[in-house]
């Protein structure tokens, strides 16, 4: 079997779906891979780095693959170049992309959408949701500290104190975790908000205090799949009013919040923004799904009345080559999954993890929160 690595088309993405301690592995399950040049540069990997794992550089290393390797959905440039049947395993960001998902389905490839992998125990070294996000929430903090004028720790100094930085973190899934975490090595003060209850715990476990109106409506606010559920008006008014005095006095405001298929909502209001001290700092991790701070732009940091609001894109690939290596590990041991004892490729469509992250198939969408809506 023969697996290709893409070189990403998109120029803002720097990372790389294979490293060359993935392609050693790779090459013990029996394939033969090939990487396209320069595919891993931006993430500080050489194509001889590549090479010298046995792995084959060429720009013809797409044609003929039987599995390719991408970070994001491939483009109908990219599509061209791919043999029918072939499987491609990548983020594939498909909600609300019918027409991008009707082109790959068109071009008879048979696509995983790796951020829809089922949050369960078997598959928890495969999601790519957590494995970026980690360094997402990792990397705003930083992002957060330099765009903020002051230190971040309390220093006493025989010129006088500088008081600790006071930062706060809405969202606490595994990005805000890290965030908390990021920013309490860091010296900060630090608190936290979800509406999941069980952030609570995780939360003042990690040094952070937690602010939330607890009611029953709180108590209840999960999923099962461990997501955030859409709170009621009620609910979020009582939650604005709460989180809008805290805001005020805060020095830097990280926030996180996403739900899959939604656009992420809106957590901090223009007035919380105005509130805000001069040189103050917010980070919106969900700018890319239409923010959760009024007044975000994407890819830009905005400045209001002195307070900035930074819209980064894509954060985890700020830091390419941490980010890259996680991401190929979490492709190479889904890709495991699709291996036999004879070292051949060999599917199992009935395999909960295929199920829950196949999108096309047999020139058809086939994934059921996919179909194309009928008249």
């Amino acid at each position: 079997m023969k697996i290709a690595v893409a070189k990403e088309l998109d120029p803002a993405e720097p990372r790389v779906a294979a490293t060359p301690d993935t392609v050693k592995k790779l090459k013990a399950l029996g394939a033969e891979i090939a990487v396209e040049p320069g595919a891993g540069i931006k993430s500080g990997i050489l194509d001889s780095d590549f090479t010298a794992v046995g792995a084959t550089v060429s720009a013809d290393a797409l044609k003929d693959a039987d599995v390719i390797f991408k970070v994001k959905r491939p483009e109908a440039s990219e599509l061209a170049k791919y043999k029918r049947g072939a499987l491609v395993l990548a983020i594939m960001d498909p909600y609300g992309n019918d027409a991008a998902l009707k082109s790959m389905a068109d071009a008879g490839i048979v696509a995983f959408a790796m951020e829809l992998m089922p949050r369960i125990t078997r598959a928890q070294v495969m999601d790519v949701l957590s494995s970026q996000a980690n360094l997402a929430g990792y990397r705003a903090v930083i992002d957060a500290a330099e765009a903020f004028g002051r230190a971040m720790p309390m220093m006493m100094t025989a010129a006088g104190t500088v008081p600790a930085a006071k930062v706060f973190i809405m969202g606490v899934g595994v990005a805000g975790l890290q965030a908390i975490a990021t920013a309490r090595r860091l010296g900060a003060i630090v608190t936290a908000t979800d509406v999941r209850p069980a952030t609570k715990e995780q939360v003042e476990s990690l040094g952070a205090k937690f602010l939330a109106v607890e009611d029953e409506e709180f108590k209840n606010a999960q999923t099962a799949g461990g997501y955030a559920k859409e709170m009621s008006k009620e609910y979020q008014a009582k939650q604005a009013a709460l989180t809008a005095e805290h805001i005020k006095k805060q020095d830097i405001v990280i926030t996180t919040a996403l739900i899959p298929g939604r656009p992420a909502p809106r957590l901090v209001t223009a007035e919380m923004v105005k509130s805000m001290k001069p040189g103050s700092v917010l980070v919106d991790l969900a700018v890319e799904r239409g923010g959760n701070v009024e007044g975000a732009k994407a890819g830009e940091v905005v400045e209001i009345d002195g307070v900035k609001i930074v819209g980064y894109t894509n954060v985890a690939g700020r830091i390419a080559a941490s980010a890259s290596g996680l991401y190929a590990r979490n492709l190479l041991s889904f890709f495991e999954t699709m291996v036999n004892k004879e070292k051949a490729l060999a599917v199992n469509w009935e395999d909960e993890l295929v199920k829950a992250t196949a999108l096309t198939r047999d020139g058809a969408v086939v994934h059921p929160n996919f179909q194309p809506k009928t008249a």
